[in-house]
């Protein structure tokens, strides 16, 4: 159901309030360079800082700017069930394509916890629901036979994977058939995941080069693996550069560069020291997105 190359899209702010010129600008960049779909309310879309207020707002702009041209997944996990089946009404409600449900973090559910949480949630709410696996963030690791019992459930269509663990990933493939559907949660190893099975990634890189990474992904899943391969090793600088420091610092301070938004953060995020910063236009001067410095 959701394939390709999806934007885990940043949450742009100025002045303290979400942007929302900057937000539909940068949904439009994404859309004209053949981008297959944008999670708004992710990791990456710092939805951890977001009021209830402003959560549902941003999923509300993100449908309303993508106008049906490509699929929106709202992020609306929350270590509390309850919390969590709200945010997703609601993302029903707004006309959301499909939600996007990372692991209940901190209070650490056991195996039956996390099948309790997700079948609870997707019994209730009629919408396409994909799991997401972060154990660094988490703390918990949502078993191989746990996503099994769970893809049995008619509307939870797939998994974003994170765990970094291939043979895990593999296992999940093995034990859940081709019906559903496994993306990447981490832009370096897409390829790979492809090449197990994997369908997809929901990406970080995307914001920045979303063409490039729809075209790895195109590629490799029409046959095309050495152009895919040369994809994955031009992207590889900017894989490492947006992770330097906690994402989604690095991404948004490649965008502000870029002119596309500013690169203000909400604490406890705070923006790229200045360490990173000449490097980081390094990198993006290399892929012809930004002048040298001088």
């Amino acid at each position: 159901m959701f394939e390709g190359a999806i934007t885990a899209i940043v949450t742009p702010f100025r002045q303290g309030k979400v942007d929302e010129p900057g937000f539909r600008g940068l949904i439009e960049f994404l859309i004209e360079n053949g981008i297959q779909g944008i999670v708004p309310c992710g990791t990456t879309g710092e939805s951890a800082t977001l009021s209830h207020e402003e959560h549902q707002r941003v999923i509300e702009i993100a449908i309303e700017a993508g106008g049906k041209r490509v699929p929106i997944i709202a992020g609306t996990g929350s270590n509390s069930t309850e919390e969590a089946l709200s945010l997703t009404r609601h993302a029903k409600k707004a006309g959301a394509d499909g939600a996007l449900l990372v692991a209940p973090y901190y209070n650490r559910p056991t195996q039956e916890g996390l099948y309790q949480h997700y079948r609870r949630i997707a019994e209730e709410v009629d919408l396409p629901i994909v799991l997401y696996n972060i154990p660094s963030r988490t703390g918990v690791n949502i078993l191989p036979p746990t996503v099994a019992r769970l893809s049995r459930i008619p509307n939870i269509v797939g998994i974003k994977e994170a765990s970094g663990s291939l043979s895990q990933v593999s296992e999940v493939v093995a034990l859940c058939g081709d019906d559903f559907t496994v993306l990447s949660g981490d832009d370096a190893l897409t390829l790979p995941i492809l090449a197990v099975g994997g369908k997809g990634v929901i990406s970080v890189v995307a914001n920045v080069l979303p063409r490039e990474m729809s075209e790895m992904v195109r590629e490799f899943r029409a046959g095309g693996l050495s152009r895919a391969q040369g994809l994955h090793y031009k992207l590889r600088a900017l894989m490492d550069a947006l992770f330097w420091e906690t994402n989604p610092i690095p991404v948004k301070a490649a965008l502000a560069l870029m002119g596309r938004i500013s690169p203000e953060m909400r604490l406890p995020l705070t923006p790229l020291s200045d360490a990173y910063r000449d490097r980081l236009r390094g990198v993006l001067a290399g892929y012809g997105l930004v002048g040298e410095s001088r």
